[in-house]
C-alpha cells in the first residue's frame, strides 16, 4: 500500500532559492532546471505512446520549469550572463517544440555570439533574427 501513498514528485524548480542569488548562481540554477526538465520537454515535444494523463503531467512539469527559469533569468543584472541563461531556456523550449516561447526568448538575447550559436543549433529561428 505504500506505493499509493507516495508523495508528489519534488523537482528542483519547485524549491524556492534559500537566499537571493547572485548572477552566476542564478545562471547555474537555470542550467540545472533546464537539464532536469529536458526529459519532460522531450516527452511533450515528440509524439509517443504515453497516456494522456502522463502527457498532462509532463506538460505541467515543463511549464513549471520554464516559468521558474524565466523568473530567475529576469533577476540577472549582467547582460551577458542573462543572455547565456536565456539561451539555455530557448533550448528547453525547443525540446518541448514550444516554438512561440523559443522565438520570444530568442529575441531577448542581445549578444551576437550567443544569437549565432542559437541559430546554428535551431535554424528554424532564422526568420526571427533581429
Amino acid at each position: 500500500m505504500w506505493l499509493f501513498n507516495k508523495a508528489e514528485r519534488k523537482d528542483i524548480w519547485d524549491d524556492p532559492a534559500e537566499q537571493p542569488l547572485g548572477d552566476i548562481e542564478a545562471a547555474h540554477r537555470i542550467r540545472a532546471i533546464c537539464r532536469d526538465a529536458a526529459g519532460c520537454a522531450e516527452a511533450i515535444g515528440s509524439p509517443d505512446k504515453r497516456s494522456p494523463k502522463q502527457q498532462q503531467i509532463e506538460r505541467a512539469r515543463y511549464e513549471r520549469a520554464a516559468k521558474a527559469a524565466m523568473e530567475t533569468a529576469m533577476k540577472i543584472s549582467d547582460q551577458l550572463v542573462r543572455d547565456s541563461a536565456v539561451r539555455e531556456i530557448v533550448g528547453l523550449c525547443m525540446k518541448a517544440n514550444n516554438i512561440k516561447a523559443g522565438r520570444a526568448l530568442f529575441r531577448a538575447i542581445h549578444a551576437g555570439s550567443i544569437k549565432a550559436e542559437v541559430l546554428r543549433e535551431y535554424p528554424t529561428l532564422e526568420g526571427e533574427q533581429a
